[in-house]
């Protein structure tokens, strides 16, 4: 009789955790479809595509636990060792300015949190990552690698110096501002391709570059503000 009791104990405890870890999930789900609603369609992004994957990828995974409240919040989040995640609309916006298509190759600079590349990884199963800081560079892999991102690559190295082995890329999304458009992700870019960036020290504006036959073209799409592009001992 006793080992019965502590069974229906154990079940109906296990059921309310279970209820509790449910609720949770349907908060964040809520709060997600709220974020893309308020923060990002009423800002004009309005690429089906783009805004699914927003809707899909579940943000507060990628962020650290204390700041797990924050996550659907229309502002950039500490990530440790000086990075941050950006805010929710930025990362729609730089994302709808790609134009991505299924099977595209896409390099991202600046892997951060794992954040974008899942959004990217949403759109296309063709995704390069790189990180300066080792130590996110493998927490965001881990992290990829636990929501079934698999196919994402993500490595440890110098944004600057881009992916040359697979290169060409149909577009180049950069997450951290450099002073000056870096020459290896311009020639690592298709002709046609597409490449997203923020320049500039101090004050920023994000670019959208154009790769053409007869050179590029630059459109200066908002102000930003991200961290700077940290050069590798190799960069010039």
């Amino acid at each position: 009789m006793k080992f019965l009791r502590i069974l229906i104990l154990s079940i109906c405890f296990i059921g309310s955790i279970t209820e509790c870890c449910l609720a949770g999930q349907n908060i964040m789900e809520e709060r997600r479809i709220q974020m893309v609603a308020d923060q990002i369609e009423k800002r004009g992004v309005s690429d089906k595509r783009v805004l699914d994957a927003m809707r899909k990828v579940e943000r507060h995974l990628f962020v650290p636990a204390a700041f797990r409240d924050y996550a659907y919040s229309d502002q950039p989040l500490a990530i440790g060792y000086g990075q941050t995640i950006s805010q929710p609309y930025v990362v729609a916006a730089m994302t709808e300015a790609l134009q991505i298509k299924p099977g595209d190759k896409i390099l991202e600079i600046g892997t951060g949190s794992g954040y974008q590349a899942a959004v990217l990884g949403e759109l296309t199963e063709h995704v390069y990552s790189i990180e300066i800081v080792e130590p996110l560079a493998e927490k965001a892999r881990q992290v990829l690698l636990s929501l079934d991102y698999n196919y994402i690559q993500v490595r440890h190295g110098d944004g600057y110096q881009g992916w040359p082995e697979q290169a060409p890329f149909d577009a180049v999304i950069v997450t951290a501002a450099p002073p000056a458009i870096p020459p290896e992700l311009i020639k690592q870019l298709k002709v046609g391709g597409r490449m997203v960036i923020p320049v500039g020290a101090g004050s920023q504006d994000l670019l959208l570059i154009s790769k053409t036959s007869s050179g590029l073209r630059r459109q200066t799409l908002f102000p930003v503000r991200f961290v700077p592009m940290v050069p590798g001992n190799d960069s010039p």
